[in-house]
């Protein structure tokens, strides 16, 4: 700053030592400071660095988180959300601005905050992912139960105390942080690990899920309110029981879990029956089982009993029915006598009026020979005019036979296939052909083709 010059009572700045002087007198008077509004213009830059405003019905305020302060902000910003940022408030001389330096992000009371989770619960509803059907029944006695919660605190003690008293299971606890920046994504990570165990891998597969932790603020409750823990625990093929917080608490996984219990120690009680409760009532089974099956022995006992009064007596049936046989049979041999007597004295009476059969072969033999005498005439009379008629037939068939003209000098001409050639035209240089004469064949080439004659030219024959 220099001194006034004659005639003028105000300083001169350099606009560097006005904008420090303003940022001095900015961060003095303000310090550090809690700001409420409306996250709007929210912007992330490469170099990890946050950039937005804060606004509400009348101004806006230009915002800034360092890289450094966003692990600890406590939630993850969201353009529309109403906050409460703790921070400085500074200037930034580039731009001739104020702007606050957030290191802390907090829902702006729970009004703000339920309203967030509701416009959550709706669109996941609509979504499906909460409708009934899509419930899993809880195995009536797991193998294995996996637990996603802290690894410190009453919680896990509890469950692991309730379920040693219940029913020993063997148990695989998945630690994560269930309050805080990061919780959100630990959960959901927990829940799909454990879906993504093998079936027979070196570390069992659950068959049943428990995601728990205790009671606290609705702040401390959010990131069971997180979108990715809901849809993971929805998305999971494991049957998944919900106990977060206390039996007034609701939270959005309790909608898309299997089943919600209203305190972890009440998720382990859901868990697994009281085995000694089990085996009394196997025991209570077992006895009725057995009074129910001996009543029915009794019952069918005595009906057999009086069914058997009216049955007749088996052995004297049997025995009347074998005095019958033995008569039937009796009656039976002498009947067949009787009839085979019978047979033959009307076999004999027949026999007497039959004649011998050597004079039935004597005359069947005459009329053979008769008959047969008279068919050798007539064969050799039909013989003798065939051979008339052949010797006849014999002379012209010689005349006809191609076999005749060959005896007179010709010779017939035939193609390699053994079919005639008639005409000289299918002849040609070099074709093979064959000449069959009376006393046998023989095989040429021809040497020229067939020629053009006239009424006053000679027959000029193919060469052969």
């Amino acid at each position: 700053m220099q001194d006034a010059p004659p005639g003028h009572n105000l300083p001169e700045f350099a606009v560097s030592e006005l904008a420090t002087a303003i940022r001095r007198t900015l961060e003095g008077e303000f310090g550090r400071i809690r700001v409420r509004g409306e996250i709007t213009e929210l912007k992330r830059y490469p170099s990890g660095h946050v950039y937005l405003s804060l606004k509400d019905e009348n101004a806006k305020l230009a915002a800034v988180i360092w890289k450094s302060a966003v692990p600890r902000l406590g939630l993850a910003p969201e353009n529309g959300v109403e906050v409460i940022a703790t921070g400085k408030l500074t200037t930034y001389a580039d731009r001739s601005t104020y702007q606050l330096q957030i290191e802390r992000l907090e829902y702006a009371g729970e009004g703000a905050l339920l309203a967030r989770i509701e416009a959550l619960r709706k669109k996941l509803a609509a979504e499906g992912l909460f409708d009934a059907a899509r419930k899993r029944p809880i195995p009536r006695i797991p193998r294995v139960i996996g637990i996603v919660t802290s690894p410190r605190g009453a919680v896990i003690r509890d469950i692991l105390h309730r379920l040693a008293d219940r029913f020993p299971r063997e148990v695989l606890v998945w630690p994560v942080a269930v309050q805080g920046n990061g919780a959100a994504e630990q959960i959901a990570a927990a829940i799909d690990g454990f879906n993504a165990l093998p079936e027979n891998g070196a570390i069992p597969r659950p068959d049943l899920l428990i995601v728990a932790r205790g009671g606290g603020s609705l702040e401390d409750l959010m990131a069971f309110n997180d979108e990715a823990v809901v849809r993971a625990a929805a998305a999971s093929a494991i049957p998944l029981i919900s106990a977060v917080g206390h039996e007034t608490d609701t939270t959005l996984i309790d909608f898309a879990a299997d089943m919600r219990a209203p305190t972890p120690t009440a998720a382990a009680e859901l868990a697994v029956p009281v085995r000694v409760d089990l085996i009394r009532h196997l025991d209570q089974v077992r006895a009725r089982a057995s009074s129910a099956i001996a009543r029915i022995v009794n019952e069918r006992r005595l009906r057999l009993e009086r069914a058997e009064r009216f049955i007749p007596d088996l052995p004297a049936l049997i025995a009347a029915a074998q005095q019958r046989l033995d008569d039937r049979s009796a009656r039976l041999d002498a009947a067949i006598v009787a009839l085979l007597a019978t047979r033959r004295h009307a076999l004999d009476r027949s026999a007497a009026r039959l004649p011998h059969p050597r004079e039935t072969i004597a005359g069947k033999r005459a009329a053979l020979d008769l008959v047969s005498h008279r068919l050798d005439d007539r064969v050799a009379r039909a013989l003798a005019a065939a051979a008339a008629r052949l010797g006849a037939l014999s002379p012209r068939l010689d005349a006809v036979s191609y076999q005749s003209v060959l005896a007179r000098g010709f010779a017939l001409v035939t193609d390699t296939a053994g079919h005639a050639v008639t005409s000289a035209h299918a002849v040609t240089p070099g074709k093979r052909l064959g000449l069959r004469f009376a006393d046998g064949e023989a095989r040429v080439i021809a040497e020229g083709g067939p020629s053009r004659r006239t009424k006053d030219t000679p027959v000029q024959e193919t060469l052969l």
